[in-house]
């Protein structure tokens, strides 16, 4: 959510403030800018939609110097509009911010009474405000920058830019993350490691209330306390490979083919024969609870987690929403863990729960992608789930491989309680060794898929439902279609449609029905013959054998590998997903960048 980027270089920055800028667009956003400094001048261009809209004003406005700083904004406060877009600009000062400054409206109404004009809607301009104010009342850059940090409430990312200061960027984080790129008589600033990967290997994280004095000799980094701080310097991998499209249309299409993949490498790194290799310091045994906090779809692979928690392991989950879970200050026994789920590992609700729970429970454990992340930081114990760098706001591999490695500590929760031995454990871990080649059966059906996802795309609503495991995944296959092809969609239990959701059924309305052959099969049949006798158009999602006994009547079958059924939820988010991208496309929707969202939630 927003992009930030800055370079103090040996060239001329405002093609590479771009080029970094467009590798970030997979964050999401509605406009976008870039201001520089050049022979001790500030400028800045902005525009509003595609990058390339900048693109092309940079062309016919070009914009000189070797010191500059870029954003892509995802509308807050004020609509997309040039007006409101980043780089902000007071006088001598330049700012980009991601994240709220929620006494805004407090600053506003002082600077104005001190005679400053808005200009903007955003919460972001009173940031150039308050530091022009302390700079006309004599103050340098540097301690106008450290005042008005001071000053600020809220969630924020900052990066700082002053006329006559070519040599000088302020980098602050509060809630937002934010890192330094080294480089040789070069130095970067990004809120992504991804933007700065093509310039340098060589980040610095800074940590909650650090603030940094940019130059090119180097970062001086301070605390919240202002104090001298030293930050390590780590070396990135990135793996430039995965974030080109690689042939595909879209990212998305990619991902979703990347799946048997990175399970397979995901598997391989936390599997040994038939033990799993987890980090030390995990044991459930003596365990009352364990409490799963996520966001978006990284919630629906906990409430998929909580069937195998409860069933593998009889351990008792309980699963949040992580943007009400601390408003409601729930009790966390001390004798339980709480694991907290990201693909970016730096969403805002969940950060803030995570925090919530600290010192209350006995260990925090985190399932991310990043694992240099602030979640994974914050945490006793980080499990990396190996999905590789995810572009398309709809999460795909990222989500199957959070379903992985929360069966993993599922598997290794029943084996710490005696719910299985090592020969039940290893029988297990044999068949999701099978995965990723079940995946690879299941995306040579892709070309069925689509055929019947352009039918769906015809549809104004559509119903998704499952029964046990299968309803998180009717959950997440609405999400999938709702987010991307803009379609009305919904996922109900199984068992819930008598209660309220039949009242939408008729031959207008497709339902999508996920129903492996498992032991709620008949259950399941039950409720999707409630449909069909009210003309509901049914898409049956099941195996060879489920086919078999109930596709007669339903308007379309997509018959499934056998698997087993451990291992269904996983499988079967496959179908979920290109029926989702198929529809998309089949509507000419923004497959990678849908309206209105954003990859990575920063914000409240």
């Amino acid at each position: 959510m927003c992009g930030i980027v800055g370079v103090l270089g040996n060239h001329e920055v405002a093609p590479i403030l771009v080029e970094a800028l467009k590798r970030l667009e997979y964050r999401g956003y509605d406009s976008a800018g870039i201001a520089t400094v050049n022979h001790g001048r500030l400028d800045r261009r902005r525009a509003v939609g595609k990058l390339v809209n900048l693109s092309d004003l940079l062309v016919h406005d070009p914009l000189a110097g070797k010191a500059g700083i870029g954003h892509t904004r995802w509308a807050t406060h004020g609509a997309a509009t040039v007006v409101n877009a980043h780089p902000h600009r007071s006088g001598p000062v330049a700012v980009v911010h991601n994240g709220i400054i929620e006494n805004f409206r407090e600053l506003r109404a002082e600077m104005t009474a001190a005679g400053m004009s808005c200009e903007t809607e955003t919460d972001t301009e009173t940031v150039v405000m308050l530091a022009r104010h302390y700079m006309d009342a004599g103050m340098a850059p540097r301690e106008a920058a450290v005042a008005t940090l001071r000053r600020l409430d809220g969630a924020f990312a900052l990066l700082f830019l002053f006329d006559g200061e070519e040599d000088l960027m302020i980098a602050a984080r509060k809630g937002s993350p934010l890192a330094i790129g080294h480089g040789d008589g070069e130095m970067f600033v990004g809120s992504d490691a991804i933007a700065l990967a093509p310039m340098t290997d060589r980040i610095t994280y800074l940590e909650e209330g650090d603030y940094a004095f940019v130059t090119r000799e180097g970062a001086e980094i301070h605390d919240i306390d202002g104090r001298r701080a030293n930050r390590e310097v780590v070396r990135i991998q990135l793996d430039q490979t995965r974030i080109e499209k690689a042939g595909y249309k879209h990212f998305m299409a990619k991902e979703i083919a990347e799946q048997p993949v990175v399970l397979a490498d995901a598997i391989k790194h936390y599997t040994t024969g038939g033990t799993i290799n987890l980090p030390d310091g995990l044991d459930f045994a003596a365990l009352d609870r364990v409490t799963i906090v996520a966001c978006g779809t990284a919630y629906y692979a906990g409430l998929t987690a909580k069937y195998w928690f409860e069933s593998l392991a009889g351990l008792p989950c309980e699963v949040d929403i992580a943007s009400e879970f601390r408003y409601r200050e729930p009790p966390m026994p001390a004798k339980s863990y709480a694991i907290f789920v990201s693909q970016s590992g730096e969403t805002a609700d969940t950060l803030a729960a995570l925090r919530y729970s600290d010192g209350k429970v006995e260990k925090i454990v985190s399932v991310v992608n990043v694992p240099t992340s602030s979640i994974a930081r914050e945490s006793d114990l980080s499990l990396p789930i190996l999905a590789g760098v995810e572009v398309g706001v709809a999460s795909t591999k990222a989500f199957t491989c959070q379903l992985t490695a929360l069966l993993l500590l599922a598997l290794k929760a029943a084996r710490d309680r005696g719910r299985i031995d090592d020969a039940g454990l290893a029988r297990h871990l044999a068949d999701l060794a099978t995965l990723p080649g079940l995946m690879n059966q299941t995306l040579s059906r892709e070309p069925v898929i689509a055929t019947m996802a352009a039918a769906l795309a015809e549809a104004q609503d559509v119903l998704f439902l499952g029964r046990g495991p299968m309803f998180p995944l009717a959950l997440e296959g609405a999400l999938k279609l709702k987010e991307i092809s803009y379609i009305h969609a919904e996922g109900y239990a199984s068992g819930e449609l008598k209660h309220g959701p039949i009242a939408l059924i008729d031959k207008t309305v497709p339902v999508v029905v996920f129903a492996p052959s498992d032991g709620l099969f008949d259950k399941t049949v039950s409720n999707m013959q409630e449909v069909m006798a009210r003309h509901g158009k049914v898409l049956l999602v099941t195996d060879g054998k489920g086919a078999k006994t109930a596709g007669e009547g339903t308007w379309s079958v997509l018959s499934m590998p056998d698997c087993p059924e451990l291992l269904a939820p996983i499988l079967y988010a496959l179908p979920a997903q290109l029926l989702a991208y198929h529809a998309a496309v089949a509507k000419g929707t923004d497959v990678d960048q849908p309206r209105n969202l954003a990859k990575s939630v920063t914000v409240e």
